[in-house]
């Protein structure tokens, strides 16, 4: 009976400590967002959203997240094939490094982008050679995006192509399917949980990009201005309240595609 009540008292106590951790460190700063972004009232929360600027830069941030993301969907689908299916020399570091963009710090990735597409770089000098510019510009802001979000595809369709019961496959050619028709009639409907799950991640992460992104965009208002900088600049503006009504769209934004992905993979569990 002794024995019984140190468990549950023991189990009490990691549940009650688990959800202590989860409130203050989770639930209050999103609760505080939200309180923040209408302390001024709805209607001034309504003119903190339509601003101009912060209305372009979050359609900005919105189209190049998803320019981003349905790139990361097709080559990270590519590159975990490759991971998964073929043994090559090189393959165990190339595995390790597609989670480089987790480990780095986005100030670091900024600078390295800067590096790459600078007018000093042969790719930079390539292009205003060309007569154009990456560096500052819409391209620029892509490139640090896909790179900050390249391993969500790559991680979310690996498990899924090593599951594959691969006699699925000889099945489909036994029965006269082609390579390119197994493909997408067996093992593409098996991966698309995970590319689903992998961009929708991708495209969270992209929105609320701010390291990698404020040393590459140029951060020109209504042309290069994404929501992250914009919500900065609020800040050192000493507007709080209109910092907090972009960050709750895109914070609500964010929630919503949690959910989905969490839908997504209990469906696939289902």
């Amino acid at each position: 009976m002794t024995n019984m009540l140190q468990s549950r008292w023991w189990s009490w106590g990691f549940r009650s400590t688990v959800m202590l951790y989860f409130i203050i460190l989770i639930v209050c700063p999103i609760a505080g967002i939200y309180v923040q972004s209408l302390s001024g009232g709805l209607q001034a929360f309504a003119d903190n959203i339509t601003e101009a600027l912060a209305w372009k830069s979050v359609i900005l941030t919105v189209k190049l997240a998803v320019i981003s993301t349905i790139i990361n969907a097709a080559v990270g689908t590519l590159a975990a094939w490759v991971l998964v299916r073929y043994r090559f020399p090189g393959r165990s570091l190339l595995n390790s490094l597609v989670d480089l963009p987790f480990a780095l710090p986005t100030a670091v990735i900024g600078l390295m982008i800067l590096l790459l597409l600078g007018p000093r770089s042969w790719i930079g000098s390539g292009a205003e050679a060309l007569g154009t510019t990456i560096l500052f510009h819409e391209p620029a802001i892509v490139v640090a995006m896909i790179f900050v979000t390249f391993p969500f595809v790559i991680r979310a369709v690996q498990p899924m192509l090593e599951e594959l019961d691969a006699t699925e496959e000889e099945a489909a050619y036994t029965m006269g399917a082609s390579k390119s028709r197994t493909f997408f009639r067996v093992i593409l409907p098996c991966m698309m949980p995970g590319i689903v799950s992998g961009a929708m991640l991708a495209f969270s992460r992209a929105l609320a990009e701010f390291g990698a992104v404020v040393l590459v965009a140029g951060n020109i208002p209504g042309r290069t201005l994404v929501a992250s900088v914009y919500i900065f600049g609020e800040i050192e503006s000493d507007n709080p309240a209109g910092a907090a009504a972009v960050s709750v769209l895109l914070l609500t934004l964010s929630l919503l595609i949690l959910w989905t992905v969490n839908f997504v993979r209990r469906r696939r569990g289902s």
